[in-house]
């Protein structure tokens, strides 16, 4: 890790550990080393940097576009990794980015659903992050946050210290035979392809429980 980067992912661990209590479970399952997809359930702003300080791996995440017209904020936030997005979908720079860096070996924090949950649960996935999956050939670790929509969720304006929190890392899966079959795909399939694969990598996500040693989330 850049010394600028281990110095905030260390505050920001510390943070997590102290105030809610963070607990952070199978981190060896990431693997060290080249392009990874960490795939997880999003119900809080607090989520990415949540992932980001459990494992030991510089990894890149995503933000909507608007919050780089803020100088000095970004150039904070491109120092941290963070990969600007047109949300409306009108761009598609920020999509060639990211299968960009994961080409170059470099992890990067996507969310299937595509924004926050509004009641704590799980939403649809998004076809965006199957076709990502699926151009890159990187292996997608599914990842599960608890207790962050009850420690600031959409309903909260200010974070709740005090709140339990984890993060549970599930197996890489590779998604072999859909990436296959993309290679001969008519551009119909294809679509439908990105799509079983954004639904295999949530289904993946839901199926991480909450860890036995942990009385409650929430």
């Amino acid at each position: 890790m850049r010394f600028g980067y281990y110095l905030l992912w260390v505050t920001v661990r510390w943070i997590f550990y102290f105030c809610f209590f963070n607990r952070v479970y199978h981190p060896d399952r990431i693997p060290q080393k080249g392009p990874l997809i960490l795939a997880a359930n999003h119900a809080s702003f607090m989520d990415p940097p949540l992932i980001g300080c459990s494992i030991n791996r510089e990894i890149h995440f995503l933000a909507r576009d608007s919050l780089f017209r803020f100088p000095i904020f970004g150039q904070l936030l491109s120092y941290i990794n963070v990969i600007p997005v047109d949300r409306g979908g009108r761009s598609p720079k920020g999509l060639k980015t990211i299968i960009h860096k994961l080409q170059q070996g470099h992890p990067v924090v996507l969310f299937p659903e595509g924004t926050r949950c509004m009641d704590g649960g799980m939403q649809p996935a998004k076809s965006g992050v199957g076709l990502l999956a699926i151009k890159s050939d990187a292996p997608i670790v599914p990842v599960r946050v608890f207790g962050t929509y009850q420690a600031y969720g959409r309903h909260l304006k200010w974070p709740r210290p005090g709140q339990r929190i984890g993060v549970k890392f599930g197996e890489p899966i590779y998604l072999e035979a859909l990436r296959e079959e993309s290679k001969t795909a008519e551009k119909d399939r294809l679509k439908q392809i990105y799509q079983e694969a954004a639904d295999q990598i949530m289904h993946a996500v839901a199926q991480l429980e909450a860890h036995h040693d942990c009385k409650r989330f929430g």
